[in-house]
């Protein structure tokens, strides 16, 4: 959520930063909601002091033996009229919660201008692209040749866009889980989290997916009402929230695994083959709570422990600053990890690393108490994929295949495999 103050005092100044994504902040009408709330919190202060004055004036022409039934009219007067001011006022405050939870984050001064992902910016690329004498297959092939990949049966369970792994490409995505798990505890310094894979709303709302992205979720009709979570993101951020943290807990780094359960709302048509856009997906997530002041070191480092994933594994991929109208509504500034894959001869995405900067946390009530001035202040979230294993699978299956559609396993995950070397011998 934007802070208030930036809205009430320089809304000009948030219209322009808005328009860069294509959001049309209409600031005449909300200076006009703004003073209408302003009028009506004045109106109900007064109505209540003057209430107060005429109740306190019942009791004292009841002791001098005045009739008190014209005050009393008065009061009733007044408290009906209180009350109808009150609700007024909680109708236009309502309205104002509602547009300030459909606003998307103010972008950051370094996020490039641009319409969609044609114009998100390459900021640096990693490793060789791997050379074949023969035409690489894509990984939905290779999963036929190894026989551990059954997108017709999952169809049959779940319906189109899920997946069923066995075998040995079953234990290759588990191994990956494992592996980026161990490194980003033991190097990296995250502290595992085992979280719920059920939400409510006010966690969705607290990071940004609600009420924007309800038709992104699957519901579960539950008293209370719960989503699947869409990405662990939801549950780990939300382990701050209403918290005020000291400041011995800063920075506090998180780590997950967890399933993700995405509708994949408006992709109708998009990556229909294989593993690129699933339903149901795992990844293993990194969340950083942090002082303000931290938050843009924060995301480099961020964003290499994800990089540091692919260069261990060997996979050749690219970082790309996402623009304004490609970049996602929570976020100031994000990084794209982009893996190459031969199957498709392009960079796919693997890992979205954003700094959301004090939106999240003013959802959220997350603060940390500042040791100079002794008070609470919002902290900074960010969080970033480390990294999406079914890509990450798809991946390995494409830049390490042979010419007879076997797999060589990445030497960092052969301990992983139980020595296991080559998938398909």
């Amino acid at each position: 959520m934007i802070d208030p103050k930036h809205l009430r005092n320089d809304p000009e100044m948030v219209a322009a930063n808005l328009a860069r994504r294509g959001y049309q902040f209409d600031v005449a009408a909300y200076k006009d909601l703004e003073e209408r709330r302003r009028q009506l919190q004045i109106e109900t202060q007064e109505l209540q002091n003057e209430r107060n004055q005429r109740s306190k004036s019942i009791g004292k022409a009841k002791s001098q033996g005045e009739d008190i039934e014209p005050l009393k009219a008065q009061v009733t007067a007044l408290g009906e009229r209180l009350e109808s001011c009150k609700s007024s006022l909680d109708e236009v405050q309502q309205q104002l919660e509602q547009w300030h939870l459909e606003m998307p984050n103010l972008l950051d001064e370094q996020v490039p201008d641009g319409e969609d992902e044609s114009a998100n910016r390459e900021v640096r690329r990693w490793g060789g692209l791997p050379a074949f004498d023969f035409t690489p297959r894509d990984h939905v092939d290779l999963g036929e040749l190894l026989g551990g990949m059954d997108f017709e049966v999952a169809t049959r369970i779940a319906g189109s866009r899920f997946v069923a792994l066995s075998g040995d490409i079953a234990r290759l995505h588990r191994a990956l889980i494992q592996y980026m798990l161990d490194l980003h505890i033991n190097e990296h310094g995250y502290r595992e989290v085992y979280v719920p894979y059920l939400v409510n709303v006010q966690a969705l709302i607290g990071t940004g997916q609600l009420p924007k992205f309800e038709e992104d979720q699957f519901r579960v009709e539950h008293d209370p009402l719960l989503y699947l979570a869409p990405t662990a993101e939801v549950p780990v951020t939300n382990l701050v929230q209403d918290r005020i943290l000291e400041d011995s807990e800063m920075p506090s780094r998180f780590v997950s695994h967890t399933p993700c359960f995405r509708a994949e709302a408006g992709s109708y048509g998009k990556d229909t083959r294989g593993m690129i856009r699933q339903h149901q997906f795992e990844k293993v997530e990194l969340v950083q709570v942090v002082r303000p002041s931290e938050s843009w070191d924060a995301l480099e480092a961020l964003t290499g422990h994800a990089e540091t994933v692919l260069r261990r594994l060997g996979l050749p991929y690219r970082v790309v600053t996402l623009c304004s109208g490609d970049i996602g509504f929570s976020a100031a500034r994000t990084y794209d990890l982009e893996v190459w894959l031969p199957g498709q001869q392009r960079y796919r995405e693997i890992s979205s690393c954003s700094n959301f900067t004090d939106f999240q946390a003013r959802r959220l009530k997350a603060r940390w108490r500042n040791p100079e001035t002794g008070r609470p202040e919002l902290v900074h979230t960010l969080n970033g994929s480390g990294v999406a294993a079914g890509r990450c699978l798809v991946a390995i299956l494409e830049n390490y295949q042979d010419a007879d559609g076997r797999v060589n396993v990445p030497e960092a995950l052969v301990p992983y495999m139980g020595g296991k070397r080559l998938l398909g011998e």
